[in-house]
């Protein structure tokens, strides 16, 4: 596996009395990103007005750049977000809808997504055609055949995950793109994850739109994420908080980078420490990104067979549907029973009990049946295999 595990856990500041095996929800970043980020508060707060309207613009266009060399997108199309949700608003409330447009979705679509989704169609008596994706899973045809079969002449948008939340699967997205906006269905990814979980080239997958965020897999600091849109949408996306670029004197068309960087007075600095994280965690393998991908899902990988072996249960799905993340159904058990609305989101007992009784930080939830408990097992620099034979045996101790 190389370098990796208490070698390179020095470099987060984790609470070592904990097992973290959960990256996947908000990240965990390093202390010379967070670093990073001081300095940039400090030149701020030297000089307030210089460096927000001086300083900033010139430094948010370097730090596109380097994102956008990382991500494979032209930095013209690109605008830092504070999160993937923020983006994704951004373009559901931008969208021209009609009394009976559908809108496509599937059922492993994130919550904070799906009711994004659901509130824009409301509004303008849209309709949301949820997909049900079988999980466990054979193969990414099932995805493919499930949405091919859900479109309809009154589809005006796919909102797909590029790495689904709850399930871990990383989806053919390219072949969905592909084939919905060859049918002239516009495509919104959901890339939350993808951003250093993934190699990315997102000029190159023919989408409409694309978000992501950089606070987990890239390691930056929290509250940044970006939003990419195609040269022959951008003219239509505005950012859900309208404010000084909205009349900029810019021609149309220059003009949407502008609403998206100054959406009133916020933090850049998190933003601007993206590349920080990029240049930082890239040093820390021989390889760089391309080793640090590899080893996390390798890492993933042996995980989450450790747990199936451990729980005697199937993996559910194949190796090539797994990222840096992978989720486990878990067997039944009568101390942990599924609740009766599996729908309503509350404390999850047997979560609580890993991170009390065992000081393990692992999700546990639903599977989008809501028939089955999923534990999904993050792989980051920090982890080892140890961390999940910890995580088996604390389960088999409680189910």
């Amino acid at each position: 596996m190389g370098r990796g595990g208490a070698e390179l856990s020095r470099h987060w500041t984790l609470d070592p009395a904990i097992t973290f095996l959960n990256h996947g929800s908000f990240g965990a970043c390093p202390s010379p990103v967070l670093d990073a980020q001081r300095r940039i508060r400090e030149q701020m707060e030297r000089e307030p007005v210089r460096f927000m309207t001086r300083e900033v613009p010139l430094l948010l266009a370097e730090a596109r750049e380097v994102l956008g060399q990382f991500v494979g997108a032209s930095p013209e199309a690109l605008a830092f977000v504070p999160n993937a949700t923020t983006g994704l608003n951004a373009v559901l409330r931008s969208l021209p809808l009609a009394a009976g447009d559908e809108l496509l979705v599937t059922d492993h679509e994130y919550n904070a997504s799906r009711n994004a989704l659901e509130f824009v169609a409301a509004r303008h008596g849209a309709r949301v055609v949820v997909v049900s994706i079988p999980f466990p899973i054979a193969s990414g045809e099932r995805v493919l055949e499930a949405v091919r079969n859900s479109v309809t002449a009154k589809t005006r948008l796919a909102l797909l995950d590029h790495v689904t939340s709850q399930t871990a699967l990383v989806l053919p997205i390219l072949d969905l793109i592909s084939e919905l906006e060859a049918r002239g269905v516009p495509v919104l990814i959901d890339g939350a994850h993808a951003p250093g979980m993934l190699d990315l080239d997102i000029d190159a997958l023919g989408s409409s739109y694309y978000t992501g965020n950089c606070h987990k897999w890239v390691c930056a600091p929290k509250g940044a994420g970006f939003l990419w849109v195609r040269e022959d949408r951008r003219e239509g996306v505005r950012p859900a908080v309208i404010s000084h670029g909205a009349n900029a004197p810019l021609p149309r068309s220059e003009r949407f980078r502008a609403e998206f960087e100054w959406m009133g007075t916020n933090d850049p600095s998190a933003a601007l420490a993206v590349s920080e994280a990029i240049r930082f965690l890239g040093s820390l393998l021989p390889g760089g990104w391309d080793e640090i991908r590899a080893r996390n899902r390798a890492l993933a990988l042996e995980g989450r067979r450790v747990l199936a072996d451990a729980l005697n249960v199937e993996v559910p799905c194949p190796d090539e549907m797994i990222g840096s993340m992978a989720a486990i159904p878990l067997p039944a058990s009568s101390r942990y029973p599924i609740p009766d609305d599996p729908h309503v989101f509350g404390p999850n007992p047997l979560h609580d009990a890993l991170y009390r009784d065992h000081q393990i930080e692992v999700p546990v939830m639903l599977d989008p049946a809501g028939k089955t408990r999923l534990v999904r097992v993050s792989a980051q620099l920090y982890n080892t295999r140890d961390d999940y034979e910890r995580l088996s045996e604390a389960l088999l101790t409680l189910l």
